[in-house]
């Protein structure tokens, strides 16, 4: 079952643990609650959110991280919990030992991946892929050359529009993008923590203070994931992040092909970070990734 995105946005809420059960109160009393099991993360843009102890710590027990967004709905602050496998510390040692030779052929393998995700989705929206295929697989050990970037100059004029910059701090699809992203970043957290790795010791990110560079690495094929939405929205005039929140989140219900079946993206996630967690341990880089770099289209589910 893909867990639920709790996302806490109205002004002066308070939320606390209520007979097993994470409960959301207002003004005029509870407004909702929902079983921790139940959770895959929080979202938190609440003006004067008031949090107790006891939810925070049942939080952590059940790995659900609790991200808090900015003005501009990127991530600010992220709790999350200090225990997330039996055999942590033995992987966080190993994943600290990894050598820079295993870091730089992971980072290269994410990007190839990444890429041809971008390429596929471009595809998917009857748009040349050509150039992005060829990137793919001229990427290097460590992608020296910086094919990400080159892509990204491809791929984004492709899949929004010629006038299209990415801006973190822009509104309108922009901002989509942002809690999409967003969205995203928490869920691989909770797969990283759940794998007995830790967030903050990344194959490539180096974003000083990032405490979660690692799921900024692991989560990069799978951007072209929300990219397809928020195209989407945009066509269909929704540019307000309070209209998209729903098709954002349910960007971790998305099912890809893979050996198992197909799976949602969430789950997607937990085996590459399981697999990352195994290959430091092992010394030998087997990342495992769907059969497809994007969701099955809903046509093909259709013909299903």
């Amino acid at each position: 079952m893909v867990g639920r995105i709790l996302e806490l946005t109205a002004p002066g809420l308070s939320v606390h643990k209520r007979r097993g059960f994470l409960a959301v109160d207002t003004d005029g009393g509870e407004a909702g609650r929902i079983a921790f099991d139940d959770l895959e993360a929080v979202l938190v843009a609440s003006p004067g959110m008031v949090w107790s102890n006891s939810a925070l710590v049942e939080l952590a027990a059940r790995q659900v991280p609790v991200m808090v967004l900015g003005h501009d709905f990127n991530p600010v602050a992220v709790v999350l919990p200090l225990n997330g496998h039996f055999q942590q510390a033995h992987r966080i040692r190993a994943q600290a030992d990894a050598s820079l030779p295993f870091r730089k052929q992971a980072w290269a393998t994410l990007v190839r991946h990444k890429i041809t995700a971008q390429a596929e989705a471009l595809e998917r929206v009857n748009e040349p892929s050509e150039r992005l295929r060829r990137l793919a697989t001229a990427v290097r050990s460590g992608d020296p050359d910086n094919r990400e970037a080159q892509a990204a100059q491809a791929y984004w004029p492709l899949m929004m529009d010629k006038a299209f910059r990415r801006d973190r701090e822009a509104l309108g699809a922009n901002a989509l993008l942002n809690y999409g992203y967003a969205v995203l970043r928490a869920a691989t957290a909770r797969a990283i923590v759940s794998a007995g790795l830790h967030p903050s010791l990344s194959v490539h990110h180096r974003s000083g203070g990032d405490a979660l560079a690692l799921a900024d690495d692991l989560m990069e094929p799978f951007r072209p994931t929300v990219d397809l939405i928020v195209r989407d929205l945009c066509a269909e005039g929704i540019t307000e992040v309070a209209e998209a929140r729903g098709a954002l989140v349910a960007s971790l219900a998305a099912d890809f092909p893979t050996p198992q079946g197909a799976s949602p993206l969430s789950q997607v996630l937990v085996r590459l970070a399981q697999s990352l967690a195994q290959s430091c341990e092992s010394g030998k880089l087997r990342l495992v990734f769907p059969d497809r770099p994007i969701p099955i289209a809903a046509e093909e589910q259709d013909d299903d």
